[in-house]
């Protein structure tokens, strides 16, 4: 009688694989990893040509120059670098084998190659992108002269938000730029303390703002419309929120905004309690109302900033609810900034942001 053990099938054994399976294995997953990391890096560089900040996007003859100029500039890049890839390829695989790659051992080819590609094409290709850039791309980007412009708009940079006034007018405003289609417009740039750099990509190129200095720039534009712009130079700690919108919008459209802008605010003394606690809380002593005992220099002027689609230079959207988190709490929603926390609880910062959104 056999023992019920003695019936079982011993276990089938799982050969174990060999070192060269291993290898190839390995090997997969690294070209596996190597192939997730490339489309990574390809779709992060690929997020950066496009989007409102982009200079591949122009909507002006400055700026289609530029972009003109940035795609010559990457074909040249990557015929060089491709070439350069190529020769390295061809070296390998001949890398046994006497002579250069190519010419083998015809040392008048070899050395034709070498003065051609190490001094004379390199030489050719500064040339020519220098003349494209620094002559032909300048002249289009220049500052113009002001008799060829019909308007002016003085740009102030602060850390961290932009003053924009319009010289002849009463009107000022905060980090909302408005101009007028189909309009030579000239922008000229300063600033109230550091160094700061105005770039709007899609209307026009970079310009540094520097102390006792005015720069200039031209801004013109056939398609309305609202283009992010933003610091380009860094400022101090609240620099990366330090952004403006520049609103393209129809001649008559841009007039009667001009027109509405110079008015004083509308308001009847008394008649809120956040107005109360805006002139009894010391909101006046840094910020303008015109027309009223608001005086106040040190931060945007708010007489009509209701009208701004957003707040902080674009670091948030200009709704009461964000207007009175701002109100109560500047430092938790744009660190650094100069507003200060006046200890105002969420009844008194919502009844002010009340007050503030009927400034039209």
């Amino acid at each position: 009688m056999r023992h019920p053990s003695q019936d079982r099938r011993s276990p089938r054994r799982v050969p174990m694989p060999t070192s060269r399976a291993r290898r190839t294995s390995c090997r997969a997953r690294r070209r596996g990893v190597a192939v997730a990391l490339a489309a990574t890096a390809c779709g992060a560089a690929l997020t950066g040509c496009g989007g409102r900040q982009s200079i591949l996007t122009p909507h002006s003859k400055q700026t289609h120059v530029i972009s003109v100029l940035w795609w010559w500039m990457l074909a040249a890049a990557a015929i060089v670098f491709l070439g350069s890839v190529g020769l390295l390829g061809v070296a390998f695989v001949r890398r046994r084998t006497s002579g250069l790659p190519i010419f083998g051992e015809n040392e008048r080819l070899s050395s034709g190659l070498v003065i051609a590609f190490g001094i004379v094409v390199p030489l050719v290709v500064l040339l020519v992108l220098f003349g494209a850039s620094d002559i032909y791309a300048i002249r289009y980007s220049e500052a113009p002269a002001a008799a060829s412009t019909r308007l002016t708009v003085d740009v102030v940079g602060r850390q961290w938000w932009w003053e924009i006034a319009y010289p002849g007018t009463q009107a000022v405003t905060a980090n909302e730029m408005h101009i007028p289609t189909g309009t030579r417009v000239q922008v000229v740039a300063t600033t109230g303390d550091v160094i700061h750099s105005l770039w709007v990509p899609q209307l026009a190129r970079k310009i540094d703002m520097i102390p006792g200095v005015q720069n200039r720039i031209l801004m013109e534009t056939s398609a309305a419309g609202r283009y992010l712009g933003q610091c380009s130079e860094f400022c101090g700690l609240a620099h990366a929120d330090m952004r403006l919108t520049v609103v393209a919008e129809a001649p008559a459209e841009f007039q009667a905004w001009l027109a509405k802008m110079q008015r004083p605010a509308t308001i009847a003394p008394g008649s809120s309690a956040g107005e109360k606690l805006f002139m009894s809380r010391g909101c006046g002593g840094c910020h303008e109302l015109r027309g009223t005992e608001a005086t106040g220099r040190i931060g945007p002027d708010l007489t009509h900033v209701a009208t701004r689609s957003s707040l902080a230079a674009e670091t948030i959207s200009n709704t009461p609810h964000e207007l009175a988190e701002w109100i109560r709490n500047p430092q938790g929603i744009k660190p650094g900034n100069h507003m200060p926390n006046l200890g105002l609880s969420s009844s008194e910062a919502s009844q002010l942001a009340s007050f503030l959104e009927e400034l039209r």
